[in-house]
This record gives C-alpha cells, sequence and structure tokens, in this order.
C-alpha cells in the first residue's frame, strides 16, 4: 500500500486532503505541531487508522524519522497569517526553510514522490508581463519587487527552493499546485485564514470592499488535484494553477447575502485613493493595496485538461463557506 506522508495535516486543506486519501485507500501519516491538533483530525475520521508525527517548518528534528517507509510526501505546511508581519523574513523563513527540511529529508530517505501546495500568489506578479494581462504557470511572481507582499514572496521562494532541490535529484517527481484563495466546505471550526475573509464579509466588518477580482476555487477541487497528482503521469515535473472563474468582492458578498440572509454583506466598492490612505494606519489592508490595478487571474486550461478538471464555480464555493461559518460560529 502506498504511504503518504501529509505535512500540516491539521489546516483547511489538509483535513480535505487527508479524507479524500482516506477514501482511496493510500496508508496516511500525518505531521502535526501539538496534540491539540492531532484531537482535531482524530475527531473528524474516528475510525481511520492515521499515524501521527510532530514536525516544525522552523526545526530539524523529527523530519528524517518521519520519511522512513514513505512514498509519497505532500509538503502542504505554510504560514498564511491575515495580517501581514512587520518583518517580511517572519514569514519567507519558516515557508522556505520548512519547504528545504521537507524536501532535503525525502531525497535523504529515497521519496520519489513530491507533491507540494504552492499558490498562485507564486505565479501572478510576475514584472516581465504587463500588470493587466492574465497569468498561467509559465510566470514567476518577481518576489523581490516592491508591490510583492511578504507572503507572495514566501510562496514564490518557497516553490523555487523546491524546484531547485528537485533539479539535482532526478530520483524525484515534483508536482505543485497553485490555488487561488481557498474557499469552499469547512471540515470543522478550525477553519484558518481563507474563511476568515468569508467570515469578515459576513459580519460587516467590511464596510465597503476593493475593487478586485479574487483568484479563488474550491477547497474540494484542490484536494483531488493533489491525489489524484500521485499517480497521473503527466503531472510529473509540473506546476498547475487551481482557480476557477472569478468574482469581485462585492460579487462575493452578495452570493453570501442570497445564501444567508442575515448576513451583513457589503453593498459598496471603495475607492482605490481611500484603500491607499486606510492602509498607512490599518496593518490588514497593506496586502490588498499592492494588488489594486493589477490582474491577477490565472489560467486554469493545464489543470483541466490533465486532471479532466471542471472546476466548482467561485459562487457555489463561497456559499458552502458561507454555510460552514454560520454552523461553526453560530
Amino acid at each position: 500500500m502506498t504511504k503518504v506522508l501529509v505535512t500540516g495535516a491539521s489546516g483547511f486543506i489538509a483535513k480535505h486532503i487527508l479524507r479524500e486519501l482516506l477514501a482511496k485507500d493510500y496508508e496516511v501519516r500525518a505531521s502535526i505541531r501539538s496534540d491539540r491538533r492531532k484531537a482535531e483530525i482524530e475527531a473528524l475520521f474516528p475510525e481511520a487508522d492515521i499515524e501521527f508525527v510532530t514536525l516544525d517548518l522552523s526545526k530539524d528534528d523529527g523530519w528524517q524519522e518521519a520519511m522512513t517507509g514513505v512514498d509519497v510526501l505532500m509538503h502542504t505546511a505554510s504560514p498564511f497569517p491575515m495580517a501581514l508581519p512587520k518583518d517580511p523574513q517572519d514569514l519567507i523563513r519558516p515557508a522556505v526553510d520548512g519547504t528545504l527540511r521537507a524536501l532535503k529529508a525525502a531525497k535523504s530517505a529515497g521519496v520519489g514522490r513530491v507533491i507540494i501546495t504552492s499558490s498562485c500568489v507564486a505565479i501572478y506578479k510576475d514584472a516581465a508581463k504587463p500588470k493587466m494581462d492574465p497569468s498561467d504557470e509559465r510566470n514567476w511572481t518577481t518576489a523581490d519587487a516592491p508591490y510583492v507582499t511578504a507572503y507572495e514572496a514566501s510562496k514564490t521562494l518557497a516553490e523555487k527552493a523546491a524546484w531547485d532541490v528537485v533539479a539535482d535529484a532526478p530520483d524525484i517527481a515534483l508536482t505543485t499546485i497553485n490555488p487561488g484563495l481557498v474557499f469552499g466546505p469547512a471540515m470543522d471550526k478550525h477553519y484558518g485564514t481563507s474563511l476568515n475573509v468569508i467570515e469578515q464579509l459576513m459580519t460587516g466588518e467590511m464596510p465597503m470592499v476593493p475593487a478586485i477580482n479574487m483568484v479563488t476555487v474550491d477547497v474540494r477541487d484542490v484536494a483531488r488535484m493533489h491525489v489524484d497528482a500521485i499517480a497521473l503521469e503527466e503531472t510529473k515535473g509540473e506546476r498547475f494553477v487551481a482557480a476557477s472563474d472569478a468574482l469581485s468582492f462585492l460579487e462575493l458578498g452578495q452570493a453570501i447575502k442570497e445564501a444567508v440572509p442575515d448576513a451583513k454583506t457589503p453593498t459598496r466598492v471603495a475607492p482605490d485613493w481611500l484603500l491607499r490612505a486606510m492602509a498607512l494606519v490599518m496593518q490588514d489592508l497593506a496586502a490588498i493595496v499592492p494588488n489594486l490595478g493589477r490582474n491577477l487571474l490565472c489560467s486554469n486550461s493545464k489543470a483541466e485538461k490533465t486532471f479532466g478538471m471542471t472546476f466548482i464555480p467561485t459562487r457555489d464555493a463561497a456559499v458552502a463557506s458561507a454555510q460552514s461559518v454560520r454552523e461553526f460560529t453560530g
């Protein structure tokens, strides 16, 4: 039986990946950071035979042992905060160092198949293309550009580090999955940053929204791509955009309002000048301002063709997110 090590196994995406793996009878080893995270997973899969290991992106302890007997490394762990840190290295270093620890341990242990959760943010800010042109897998975000946030740089540099490792390891077949902002149903109340955006739209915390079209995808499609990639020969050595159709923040709010009528979703678009001014004093807006006046959309045609995907519409993913938020927060 094929054994898969899933890092960051208590994350929003990773829990859906675990469900897909277990449904397809893969043997699963899950990395966690604490016993509390272990309890979360055990509560979701009480009948499953999941092996647990404790790993930290910033420490060497346990990585080599965790790879013993593993056929596939599925590296999903990476920091994803709601607000940007004052020091970009607080995000960049854990993302890059964690990826290097995982890949080097896999290389040493003879793990032949690696699938990494990257992001569309590692694609859509390529300084070599006009900023209003859409992007695809051939593009790479220019990590040191002034309009690139710490999170975008962290995902870009971490993915590049992975490709650099396997360039000198011909026995490793690497695939990266590059999702947009991930919506869809949560499996429990620990749903993290992605659905916090939906929560803010529902609670009125966002009285106005930016004029930005979101690069989004349903978590169920992201999980399916990770698991299908294990045995899909055409995915080896390739990166894939995971993205559905695009909606603006305002359209997302309208979809949520239709599904949850008492949601306090915004009805106005904030002018760019106001957002730029507010970002000077509101850290949460610092990640949004660099995206104003820029096309963030990424083509999903490669994934549709290779995986045979028909992506779940963004509206449906947003509604599922809103229903989850309501279910778990009341």
